[in-house]
């Protein structure tokens, strides 16, 4: 048999360890950190400076800090593109992993749905209280409501994946490997959401698992993307659960 004759072999790419995509170092973690509140902040002043400037007086202060938290996040995920474009000549989405994964989205949908289901679940196994809250405090009426609802289906996830399964969890899984990549990148996701729960750890353990779940999508699927959406279809199933009970909150918002 000649070399023509010869059948072609399937050549397959190893699959990449975890963590192998990130590129970049704990310097930049560091740097990337230290941009948020001075970027979250300025945000803040711009929104207020603007405001004051049109007269423009907002009916409740959900509709005040809710752009100004998107300014906030544009400011800092500018400035992470800048880092990874001038240190490392590299994209901002594809380094990140923002990309469709090969599994179907729809999957990623009804696994943020179950997570939601059993993260309720577990809330009700912790003995979770019912608690004042900021947040609550937020929800002054209906336009508040739909605005934060919004938020939480779209700029939340996108931002905290973004930050906490694109850029966190390859370089700790990279570090450590994947499970305490995964683990440890939900532990900061927690409490970064404990102040909207008064401090309460429960309200926080719950959110540790849930940003565990997405970040077990990140490594299954490879696709921050993916990550996002199972994140999307958990926070909508909660706000969903709000408006059918027309009560407070849900304990894992």
């Amino acid at each position: 048999m000649n070399e023509a004759d010869r059948p072609e072999l399937e050549v397959r790419a190893p699959k990449p360890a975890p963590g192998a995509e990130a590129f970049w170092g704990y310097h930049d973690l560091v740097l990337f950190a230290g941009l948020a509140i001075p970027a979250l902040l300025l945000g803040a002043l711009v929104v207020k400076g603007l405001l004051f400037a049109a007269g423009i007086r907002v009916e409740t202060k959900a509709l005040e800090l809710l752009p100004a938290q998107f300014l906030g996040y544009a400011l800092l995920f500018s400035g992470l593109a800048l880092i990874l474009k001038i240190q490392y000549r590299r994209p901002f989405w594809r380094s990140l992993g923002f990309r469709r994964p090969a599994l179907p989205l729809r999957t990623a949908v009804l696994l943020g749905i179950a997570v939601a289901f059993a993260v309720a679940a577990l809330g009700a196994a912790l003995r979770t209280p019912d608690i004042q809250t900021p947040l609550r405090d937020l929800l002054a009426n209906r336009r508040a409501v739909l605005a934060v609802g919004i938020v939480a289906v779209t700029l939340g996830p996108l931002s905290e994946e973004l930050a906490f399964r694109g850029f966190l969890q390859p370089l700790l899984s990279r570090s450590l490997g994947a499970a305490a990549g995964i683990w440890l990148s939900a532990l900061p996701f927690g409490l970064l959401h404990l102040p909207e729960y008064a401090w309460s750890w429960r309200h926080g353990l719950l959110i540790v698992c849930a940003g565990a779940a997405f970040g077990w999508m990140r490594h299954y699927s490879g696709s921050t993307l993916a990550a996002t959406v199972m994140h999307a279809a958990y926070n909508l199933t909660l706000f969903l659960g709000y408006l059918v009970q027309g009560k407070d909150l849900p304990k894992t918002w």
